[in-house]
């Protein structure tokens, strides 16, 4: 799952940031608006998270201007401004949360997390696959009923393959999914990972490569 944050603050930027990302989701950064229009126009982002004041205008507005275009990806405000007319100002506008500052970094996380599963069209929250149980809501793994102890990054790819069982998944999908904008395309952070999730998952082989594509979790063709 990939978030896009903007916040100008940069302290709280980087801890916001750290702490999505200690959880597996991959998170793209801004400090305005500007930088944010910009970041989704190229990305499809299964969650936006606002600061309400920014250096180029009230996030608010730019909430309003999203919806009114069309754009429907859920928006979690994140801001200090706290009075009831300020919340319900949010939710008109077109947000979907809103945290006030300061707050909790686990529920911020449980927050955001629970808006991405909204644009999990018709995503059952356990996946199953090949003997595999996928427990999307617990970030649990079975195999056969033992379990199994993924890295969040390790799950975050497994959940993102299982979500398409049996069929070829590209190495851009992935990256694009499960890493943010940091990540070199060409690098070999992929293949590095698919190895690490192949070990914990054991035999008979459930990831395969497909040649000139990327990778198909299932059992063996």
């Amino acid at each position: 799952m990939r978030i896009l944050l903007v916040e100008d603050d940069e302290d709280l930027r980087f801890a916001v940031a750290a702490a999505l990302r200690g959880d597996g989701l991959a998170v793209d950064e801004a400090a305005d608006l500007a930088a944010a229009d910009a970041a989704l126009f190229v990305t499809a982002y299964d969650c936006v998270v606002l600061d309400r004041m920014l250096p180029d205008g009230d996030s608010a507005d730019y909430v309003r201007r999203l919806r009114a275009d069309g754009r429907t990806v859920p928006v979690l405000f994140l801001t200090a401004r706290d009075t009831v007319a300020d919340r319900v100002e949010g939710f008109a506008t077109g947000g979907d949360d809103y945290l006030v500052k300061p707050f909790a970094v686990p529920e911020l996380v449980a927050r955001v997390r629970n808006l991405c599963r909204r644009t999990a069209v018709a995503r059952p929250p356990v996946l199953h696959c090949a003997g595999l149980e996928i427990d999307t809501a617990r970030r649990a793994v079975h195999r056969d009923g033992v379990l199994l102890t993924l890295t969040a990054k390790e799950f975050a790819v497994l959940e993102t393959l299982a979500a398409q069982p049996d069929t070829a998944v590209r190495r851009t999908e992935l990256i694009e999914k499960c890493w943010d904008e940091l990540t070199e395309p060409n690098s070999n952070v992929v293949d590095v990972l698919i190895s690490q999730l192949r070990r914990k998952l054991g035999d008979p082989p459930l990831l395969h490569t497909v040649r000139g594509v990327g990778y198909r979790l299932g059992p063996p063709a």
